[in-house]
């Protein structure tokens, strides 16, 4: 094991951002976050007090030749993610990357493309999911046998409420709710099926029932996806914008023999609250209120895998996959058509009969 650390830098400083990069700064023992960018003079101010011994540049390219760097965690705007992650790349940088890799199948593949052309490396996207406590649980039951082959898999990621406007001005760039937000969900499914699951067909319904501007941008706030899977495999999507009580992500694996469920009755504390109005129990808030154990682990697992030469726990190449399926859901989401892949995951205009 390597006794020196993995100079890391941050890209982004944003919501996301920040969490990665306070992350590697201070719960990572094997890393030092050296360098950051951001544009944003709040971010810039953030950071002056957050990371006192990060350098942080206003521009990226400069930021790459940061003395001694490393490795570089691409948590900038989504349409930025590729393009930045692959002149990480070239720069013979280690990647982590926010998923999605892009909002195009073409543009994620470009990454993998990239990321082949420099075995060394270690790119890795950023499904934080795969490193949660009780997902890897849930799958190693799974795996056991424990129900059997596992056959439907149910997931859902609702956001609690945000009145400010946030998600729909990040609508215009986010490659629409199933891209965005159920990109999680899609991940688990080709997870827990077989990374070589080959997708059938894909059709997706949705609502604005909340917030109507979402509309201009082709999105909704209520989305329902249900992708079939070649070898009698199917999974269904739930993504929501609108919670009122909190986070509230949760997955269910069903198979001949049993089912697993992981947060299906979500709880922040082990504290019940017995009031006048009724018992009760409060709920992460946000995504990295329910996460954040995973996210920490997923720095700490990609920083060994740099320093160690070790393997990723997953293959960058499903991210492609895991585009290709939110894709396909957003254009039947706005077409209302069904879309049908053949046995090798090629679109195809009509199903076989």
């Amino acid at each position: 094991m390597s006794q020196r650390k993995l100079n890391i830098a941050c890209a982004g400083l944003g919501r996301m951002g920040a969490r990665h990069a306070l992350n590697f700064a201070n719960r990572t023992p094997r890393a030092d976050l050296v360098a950051a960018f951001t544009p944003d003079p709040k971010e810039k101010e953030w950071a002056a007090t957050a990371l006192p011994n990060t350098k942080v540049y206003d521009d990226y390219d400069e930021m790459l030749k940061h003395p001694g760097l490393d490795a570089v965690i691409v948590a900038t705007v989504t349409t930025a993610h590729a393009p930045q992650a692959i002149k990480a790349i070239e720069a013979d940088k280690h990647v982590l990357c926010e998923k999605p890799l892009s909002t195009s199948i073409e543009i994620s593949q470009s990454v993998v493309d990239a990321a082949a052309k420099k075995p060394h490396l270690k790119v890795l996207c950023g499904f934080s999911r795969r490193f949660d406590a009780s997902y890897r649980q849930a799958y190693e039951r799974m795996d056991q046998g424990a129900i059997g082959r596992a056959s439907v898999f149910r997931s859902q990621t609702c956001d609690k409420l945000d009145p400010s406007g946030f998600f729909v001005a990040y609508a215009e760039f986010s490659g629409g709710i199933f891209v965005d937000c159920n990109i999680h969900d899609i991940d688990l499914a080709l997870w827990y099926f077989g990374q070589d699951s080959v997708v059938k067909s894909a059709v997706a319904m949705g609502i604005t029932a909340v917030q109507p501007e979402l509309r201009r941008h082709g999105d909704v706030d209520n989305g329902v996806g249900i992708v079939e899977f070649w070898g009698g495999k199917l999974a269904y999507f739930y993504s929501s914008r609108m919670m009122a009580a909190g986070q509230h992500d949760m997955s269910e694996i069903i198979g001949t023999e049993g089912k697993l469920a992981v947060n299906g009755n979500p709880i922040g504390t082990l504290v019940e609250m017995h009031e006048p109005n009724g018992v009760r129990r409060e709920i992460p808030q946000d995504y990295y209120g329910r996460f954040e154990n995973a996210f920490v682990t997923e720095a700490n697992e990609f920083t060994a895998a740099c320093l160690d030469n070790t393997k990723l726990p997953f293959k960058l190449s499903g991210a492609v996959q895991a585009v290709t399926i939110g894709c396909a859901l957003q254009e039947s989401l706005r077409t209302g058509q069904k879309i049908y892949f053949d046995e090798t995951g090629r679109r195809i205009e009509t199903p076989k009969l």
